[in-house]
């Protein structure tokens, strides 16, 4: 058997190539998923990617500003959240990642930021960046400090909380851009460290998004069974 650390990414193809990429350059075995079912016990963590809204229907709520949502792609993530988690296997939520996680612990979203467009991607698909502040012995304070920039490429954001989360960074508007668990093995970012690392590192004074994704592949390396 491989030493390599496998992280499920349930996923479409077309979107994930930043993610293995990182992920691979940090040593791990990075696979998109593309069918229903996965089997945690093949992997030691999942990453939950960026990309389109959720369906608000999964939150209790009607549309009002959600943005094309794919229903069967939704519960396809969420099966494949609720199996990692019954299996207590460390999951790290980008982007959409955080709102998946969110919403499968029972919070709820914010369909269409106030302030989306200091969030959104710039024209050219350029991502923006903002001053965050992180909570004082959270994993981002940990790893960054108490203030940092980010990238950003968003129009919806945690609302209320799901069950067990707490929140560990706020953007400059009081956006949620972190959360962790309080028990269990559960990040999530607003943001993309896949796109601030690497090849992708920006030169405009935000923090190495690799940080982040180490210190998940250590999180699943310690509670690897291997």
């Amino acid at each position: 058997m491989s030493d390599r650390i496998r992280i499920a990414i349930p996923g479409k193809e077309q979107n994930t190539f930043n993610y293995i990429d990182a992920l691979t350059r940090l040593g791990a075995e990075a696979v998109c998923i593309t069918t229903p079912d996965i089997d945690p016990a093949c992997y030691d963590g999942m990453l939950i990617p960026g990309g389109g809204d959720i369906s608000p229907e999964f939150y209790g709520e009607k549309m009002n500003g959600s943005e094309d949502p794919e229903r069967e792609f939704d519960l396809r993530q969420m099966a494949a959240f609720s199996g990692f988690l019954q299996a207590q296997k460390p999951i790290l939520g980008i982007c959409r990642g955080i709102q998946v996680l969110n919403v499968c612990l029972g919070g709820s979203l914010i369909q269409d930021l106030n302030s989306k467009e200091r969030h959104s991607r710039m024209g050219g698909n350029d991502d923006r960046i903002h001053p965050c502040h992180a909570v004082r012995g959270s994993v981002m304070e940990r790893l960054y400090g108490e203030s940092f920039m980010t990238n950003s490429a968003h129009h919806q954001a945690v609302k209320v909380l799901g069950k067990g989360l707490k929140i560990t960074l706020t953007s400059f508007d009081g956006t949620v851009e972190a959360v962790e668990h309080t028990e269990l093995p559960i990040l999530g970012v607003q943001w993309h460290p896949e796109r601030m690392c690497f090849k992708l590192k920006r030169n405009d004074g935000s923090v190495d998004g690799k940080e982040i994704l180490q210190a998940f592949l250590d999180l699943c390396a310690r509670k690897s069974c291997r």
